[in-house]
């Protein structure tokens, strides 16, 4: 495996002046350039959690994946790009039941430099944030039109956030949960299992890619694609157009929207999902 051939993926701007401006910009490049996506599950295909395999679909296929795998080789970047990494676990937080997923849920990286820890997420779709995340910190860390805080409960630290409209106010939504406890790559490899085969899973429900743009954000799910504006510094507010899609449509629009080519045809799916049996 290649890490000067991965940063080529991802578009990685040489020339950061302090190791901090490094993680910045690499974090920012895998989002604006790897899919968060779960294709494979709706193609006929099996996600596999093994390196090279990820680096075989992330950077010689050019194609994304769900945390376990856009997180899981971002970490061993990171690795290579000479940085201290600590792989965490997270339960992230059902829309529906208010509740959290089961462990292992989320593949999440720690970075510790010059002694201050740093979460990095590259896989949390649309409500994720760009940048690194300070753990050092309670406060609010302000991220263009959102704000992100990490709120700590005795060992449990919950990733909350707010829109631009909520922002000096009370109003915090929780993402996900998780503890500093470090974790290995195999300990996900049943809820990845989960994820690819539970009706419980929105992976399993329905068919998504999303990926970051300078300027928002374009997400297909089922048979819809949906372009987010985010708001503007003149004042523009956050826009949002959606368009229904035929499956014809679908292989343009991914290679035209995500850079994806698939190699299978994939089976569109938007199903509600069924809350899970057991809470957490």
């Amino acid at each position: 495996m290649d890490s000067d051939k991965y940063l080529r993926r991802i578009a990685y701007e040489f020339g950061a002046s302090t190791p901090i401006d490094a993680l910045r910009r690499a974090h920012r490049s895998h989002l604006l350039t790897v899919p968060f996506e779960n294709l494979t599950v709706h193609s006929g295909g099996h996600v596999r959690l093994e390196l090279p395999i990820l680096y075989d679909k992330i950077v010689n296929q050019r194609r994304g994946g769900f945390c376990y795998e856009n997180n899981g080789l971002f970490s061993w970047l990171l690795s290579k790009m000479g940085f201290e990494i600590t792989i965490l676990a997270g339960q992230v937080r059902n829309t529906i039941t208010g509740r959290y997923g089961p462990p292992f849920d989320h593949f999440i990286t720690m970075v510790t430099l010059d002694g201050e820890r740093w979460l990095c997420d590259v896989a949390f779709g649309g409500d994720g944030f760009e940048f690194p995340m300070s753990l050092e910190t309670k406060d609010p860390q302000i991220q263009g039109h959102r704000a992100y805080r990490i709120r700590k409960d005795g060992e449990m630290h919950f990733l909350e956030w707010q829109g631009k409209e909520d922002i000096d106010e009370a109003k915090w939504t929780e993402l996900y949960k998780f503890t500093l406890e470090p974790r290995r790559r195999e300990d996900f490899t049943s809820m990845c299992q989960y994820h690819q085969s539970s009706p419980s899973s929105l992976f399993f429900c329905k068919s998504l890619c999303t990926i970051l743009k300078p300027s928002g954000r374009v997400t297909y799910v089922g048979r819809k694609l949906t372009i987010t504006t985010h708001p503007s510094k003149d004042g523009g507010g956050l826009l949002k157009t959606t368009r229904e899609l035929k499956d014809e449509d679908l292989p343009d629009i991914f290679k035209d929207e995500f850079g994806i080519v698939l190699t299978s045809l994939l089976i569109p799916k938007d199903e509600d999902i069924i809350p899970p049996a057991i809470m957490y």
